[in-house]
């Protein structure tokens, strides 16, 4: 029995032999990598001393190469990084990169086959991936899957949605992992899958989790370039997690030549909630900008030719209503116009005269080309032309009068998901957008894709986003892509991808409603891999006042709260959604959507939960305005708001825009007041948020003048 044990201890130390350890700049985290006796490649990850990933497994299969067992640790290789960046906009003007890194270099001895595994430490979280480097004994892969595990400490609260190939429109879950299944069926009554993920339970990344003892993680990836994009299998018995990539149509998961870097796999830790919403890892994880000139990268508001289509009121983007047209072949001069189609001339004009007199850069126009008369997007091989206006839509006018009163045209290029014929007629389309004054597009893909054996987040699909954020680089134009692939950071390679949609937005207010705690999950999860255009400042939030088809719809916040949201939904470009008539009816509330910037030279997160509250403090890039921003969920709360950001010495007048006393999303939700109180660093503010409601607050130097008669907050 002693010999039986003395042996099963070495063929202890024998598993644990190669077992190396990395600990991030600050030594809160910790990791641990380690080969298994069968030559599995395994890690886990501690955080202050305690678990939050136990062991879990490494590697990828593929049709030609198992590379999931077998190695033996041939090389190791540490570094360590501490240096600055300077984003083209964003939420910092400057981001630290910190990390200590551990690359392993393993290979298996019977094939002779190498792979690397490169961990990267940041104080905030954990970067890994996988390194194919250029070898004889392989070069062509075909992917069967990723085995990479994520392993948690028990049945954390998730904030999830279920997996899907095509669609991330889901409204979110927030259950323990035990518990999500049930839930997330429930949910889809909101929004049904468009194509479900094989398998068993699968969620969709970003995902956001919170342990019992108050440990927050998040899980995602970072530079997903020539890859599939990533779910997460869920198995809600043990609590454990595994990839799950997006396959094609005929069931690959990518097609591979060496040499290969897969994108990150991404842990954000910390246990404040405030440290994930302000965490730069995903960002520090891609490649710098690719571009040496940005001066034409601009952050802007926007209005649009668009809601007026979601108020049930009628309105179309079709022309006619001839519904056997095709673009190209069908003269759209002979067709008998409907009548209730917006994006024509003189109704555009207005959108420009309003965005003249109040300092918006720009305008969008949806359904301005020929194509929307017939959705039948999959069975046609073109759905729409790019260069092709409707005989009501005169862009020479609009180009002319939109220069004469400094505004910028904002192009929309509706694809169909018709990737393929998108790609045939880009470098027209863009050509036309310079000719025409457009230096901005918003691309949709609502639909099946085209190439038919794609998914909206397949590898090819993947690879189709960037290249149309890299040919809009070449005529000098800014993407703003709707039904993509959910982002990754990518927008720091190639910032003119100034956002993306890519998750339920405010549109879906009009079809069935987004939950009070939507916008209070939405920053922990989607927009963790870059920004969203989610469409904010929606003034009247009951569609009854349209006396159209939509008399129950209503949107799910206080009119503040949707002022709040350009806080708390940081984006580069931002809609100010509404119609004009609307915000001609709150004149002084909409002041607050004048005056606040969409890009920052710093940001404060002040307090943060999940799915609860978040408030935030802006400082407006290159000025000395500052903005705050806070929300809450369905329940009432008083929020504190320190003002110790400020910089010393001074006194600053602080423009409140709150709910009112008896406001509530349902009930009363237009109720609102302004006052204007004098702040210091050293105040501190108690701030009564409305259910599902908000504060939006607007900050700049004192003046003695309008200092007058105003409260000082102590």
């Amino acid at each position: 029995m002693k010999h039986s044990l003395f042996i099963a201890f070495f063929l202890c130390l024998g598993s644990f032999a190669s077992a190396q350890q990395l600990t991030s700049p600050d030594g809160n985290l910790s990791l641990e990598f380690m080969e298994q006796a069968d030559g599995v490649p395994t890690y886990r990850l501690d955080y202050k001393g305690k678990p939050v990933l136990t062991s879990g497994r490494l590697g990828l299969l593929t049709e030609e190469a198992d590379l999931t067992r077998g190695f033996k640790q041939t090389n190791l290789e540490r570094a360590s990084v501490d240096n600055y960046w300077n984003p083209v906009w964003g939420e910092y003007n400057r981001v630290r990169n910190h990390y200590n890194e551990m690359t392993v270099t393993l290979e298996q001895p019977e094939t002779g086959r190498i792979l690397k595994i490169r961990f990267r430490l940041f104080d905030d979280g954990l970067g890994f991936r996988y390194e194919l480097p250029l070898q004889r004994k392989m070069n062509y892969l075909t992917v069967k899957d990723e085995v990479t595990e994520f392993n948690l400490t028990g049945n954390h609260k998730a904030f999830c949605i279920p997996g899907d190939y095509d669609t991330n429109e889901f409204a979110y879950t927030t259950a323990p992992i035990s518990e999500i299944a049930a839930d997330m069926e429930r949910r889809i009554a909101r929004k049904s899958y468009e194509s479900k993920a094989e398998g068993g339970l699968t969620v969709q990344t970003p995902l956001m989790l919170k342990s019992e003892d108050g440990v927050y993680l998040n899980i995602h990836e970072a530079a997903l370039v020539d890859y599939a994009g990533m779910l997460l299998n869920v198995d809600d018995k043990h609590y454990k997690l595994s990839a799950h990539l997006t396959p094609d149509k005929l069931g690959k998961k990518g097609y591979l030549q060496l040499p290969v870097l897969s994108p990150w796999r991404t842990v954000i830790v910390s246990d404040d909630a405030r440290d994930i919403l302000a965490s730069q890892l995903i960002y520090n994880l891609n490649e710098p900008c690719r571009y040496e000139d940005t001066s034409w990268i601009r952050p802007m508001k926007f209005v649009g030719v668009w809601w007026e289509m979601f108020t049930g009121e009628g309105k179309t983007w079709a022309y006619s209503d001839f519904y056997q047209a095709k673009p190209g072949i069908t003269d759209y001069e002979k067709l008998k116009p409907n009548g209730h189609h917006p994006a024509n001339t003189a109704h555009v004009k207005e959108y420009i005269d309003f965005a003249s007199a109040h300092g918006i850069d720009g305008i969008l126009v949806e359904g301005w080309n020929e194509g929307w008369e017939d959705w039948a997007s999959y069975r046609k091989d073109r759905q729409f032309l790019f260069t092709k206006p409707y005989p009501d839509f005169d862009v020479k006018e609009l180009q002319r009068y939109a220069k004469e009163k400094g505004v910028q045209m904002v192009m929309h290029h509706e694809t169909a998901a018709n990737a393929a014929d998108y790609e045939r007629q880009l470098d027209e389309a863009f050509q036309f957008m310079v000719d025409n004054g457009y230096h901005a597009v918003k691309t949709g893909y609502v639909g099946y894709i085209i190439p038919r054996n794609e998914y909206h987040s397949s590898q090819w699909m993947n690879n189709h986003y960037i290249h149309v954020v890299r040919r809009a680089a070449d005529y000098k134009v800014m993407v703003n892509s709707h039904e993509a692939v959910r982002p990754t950071g990518l927008c720091r390679t190639y910032p003119n991808w100034l956002a993306q949609e890519s998750a339920r937005g405010g549109e879906f207010e009009t079809m069935g409603g987004n939950d009070p705690d939507h916008t209070c999950i939405l920053p922990f999860t989607r927009l963790k891999g870059g920004p969203m255009d989610y469409t904010p400042g929606i003034f009247e939030t009951r569609l009854s006042y349209y006396n159209g088809e939509k008399p129950n719809e209503r949107v799910h916040t206080t009119l503040v709260k949707q002022m709040a949201l350009y806080m708390t939904m940081p984006s580069p470009i931002q809609m100010v959604a509404d119609l004009p008539s609307n915000y001609a009816r709150f004149p002084d509330a909409f002041r607050f959507i004048e005056d606040v910037a969409v890009d920052w030279d710093n940001s404060w997160y002040l307090e943060a939960e999940p799915g609860d509250y978040i408030t935030v403090a802006r400082k407006a890039k290159g000025k000395n305005e500052w903005f705050v921003g806070g929300i809450t969920d369905e329940n009432r709360r008083t929020a504190t708001i320190p003002f110790s950001w400020l910089p010393e010495g001074k006194q600053y007048i602080a423009t409140i825009y709150e709910d009112g006393k008896d406001a509530d999303w349902d009930t009363n939700p237009q109720s609102y007041q302004i006052r204007k109180v004098i702040v210091t660093p050293k105040s501190v503010l108690k701030q009564k948020l409305a259910a599902s409601g908000g504060v939006a607050i607007s900050i700049k130097e004192a003046d003695k003048t309008e200092m007058k008669g105003l409260k000082v907050i102590r």
